[in-house]
């Protein structure tokens, strides 16, 4: 099966709404503040977006907060079109335990993976949806761990189920993981070296 260029699918979607002078609203779950650098950066022009961190899987509650106070600082820290209002979502890592039951010794980047992908997307469609949003969309595609494909086919089958668009992209592309290195170093952003969640960060330790 061939893969969906989704990177150029975004740029489809911006070239068409500068057509016809459009700058939809666009709902952006962000996992952390370095994942949402260049995102952010990219997108700022073409969209007034919001960003929802909703991220259940990341423990403990410290490390939780500690990314959601290095999001806030980053958008206030950005020089970006407008103000970025960052929407707080719930903490509930008994949802995502959950969740991934019976998949806990799966390996990083497996259906595991794919489940906490979808839980996060569901909520963020299901706000996108209630608060009117014209698109929703994830920075995790930014990441070269995670599979992008992936996690557009999910999109794309929870725009259909909650009746919201779904913004393809796949931000790493065109050197979007390099620019959000960069951006990390220019604003000195924490960066982690586990996803979130205590299987990926048992993993990570256990490659060090």
């Amino acid at each position: 099966m061939n893969k969906v260029n989704y990177s150029l699918k975004t740029e489809e979607i911006i070239k068409n709404n500068k057509r016809e002078q459009i700058m939809p609203s666009l709902l952006l779950h962000a996992c952390c503040a370095p994942c949402s650098s260049a995102c952010l950066e990219y997108l700022n022009e073409n969209f007034n977006i919001t960003i929802f961190y909703y991220n259940p899987n990341i423990s403990p509650k410290e490390e939780f907060e500690k990314r959601l106070n290095e999001e806030k600082r980053l958008v206030v820290e950005m020089p970006l079109s407008g103000e970025i209002k960052v929407i707080d979502g719930e903490y509930n890592y008994d949802e995502f335990l959950e969740t991934v039951k019976g998949l806990e010794g799966v390996p990083e980047g497996g259906e595991r993976c794919f489940r906490c992908y979808r839980l996060r997307l569901e909520k963020t469609a299901a706000l996108a949806k209630e608060k009117g949003f014209d698109y929703f969309c994830t920075t995790l595609s930014i990441s070269p761990l995670k599979n992008s494909q992936k996690i557009n086919e999910i999109g794309e089958a929870v725009a259909k189920d909650y009746g919201v668009k779904w913004l393809p992209s796949d931000f790493k592309k065109k050197n979007g993981y390099k620019r959000s290195i960069e951006l990390s170093k220019q604003y000195d952003l924490y960066r982690q070296n586990f996803c979130g969640c205590v299987f990926s960060k048992k993993e990570a330790n256990a490659n060090e």
